[in-house]
């Protein structure tokens, strides 16, 4: 379902140099800047099946929300290539694209329109989308004054309308509160039924060890494991 090759991406990151008076002086008319070389990854490679439910861990900084805007499409890689069969719905910085000015009812209609959904389809399904993410009572409200957990929430709601055949998940639970996650879980385990292939991001090592087949470790931007997910965590929680 997903097939990833040889994968990276360099970022560029500036330093300003200023080694001497004069550059330092120069500098106030012209910034001197030299470049260090960063991999968020580097030559990453797997293959995911249909219906798999992977996990994908690693601390801060090792490479797991840019490895997943890659495979959304929203970042380009530096080099490698990856394929994926079948819609995908990327549950990441939910929220983004949405326009503060606008009702959340007005904001439907524009995502809806993004995402391939026609007017038709939001309005007959705007109970359900509004319910699920408990803002029932704030339907013509501007988006200005939400939380930005409301906003996630109904952005959320709007994502699993779409049907996908593949989630790309980066610690969705992190706008939810007591009543929110578990309507997450239940949709998860209703996808993962259904054949649905999910790559779950998460710092929740119980989550990952509970829903997920086989898990990914990432360090440094390089894929540290790849394999069942007790036998990824036993050895995530030794390093």
């Amino acid at each position: 379902m997903i097939e990833v090759k040889g994968l990276t991406k360099l970022y560029k990151i500036p330093h300003e140099k200023k080694d001497t008076l004069f550059e330092t002086m120069l500098g106030y008319i012209k910034d001197q800047l030299v470049y260090e070389d960063f991999y968020a990854l580097k030559d990453i490679t797997f293959k995911i099946n249909k219906g798999e439910m992977i996990g994908l861990i690693g601390k801060n900084g090792s490479g797991k929300t840019t490895l997943l805007k890659i495979l959304a499409g929203i970042v380009p890689p530096t080099s490698g290539s990856f394929e994926i069969k079948g819609k995908i719905a990327p549950f990441l910085s939910l929220g983004v694209g949405f326009h503060p000015e606008l009702t959340a009812k007005e904001n439907l209609y524009l995502q809806g329109a993004i995402l391939g959904i026609s007017r038709r389809e939001i309005k007959e399904k705007f109970e359900p989308i509004f319910r699920f993410a408990g803002v029932e009572k704030f339907k013509d409200m501007k988006l200005k004054n939400f939380s930005a957990g409301m906003v996630a929430r109904l952005a959320f709601a709007l994502m699993i309308q779409t049907d996908p055949d593949v989630l790309l998940l980066d610690e969705i639970f992190a706008v939810g509160d007591k009543d929110f996650r578990p309507q997450c879980l239940a949709i998860f385990e209703k996808y993962k039924q259904e054949g649905k292939t999910i790559i779950f991001a998460s710092h929740s090592l119980d989550t990952i060890a509970e829903y997920c087949d086989r898990t990914i470790l990432l360090h440094e931007g390089k894929i540290e494991m790849f394999g069942e997910t007790k036998k990824v965590l036993d050895y995530y929680q030794t390093i």
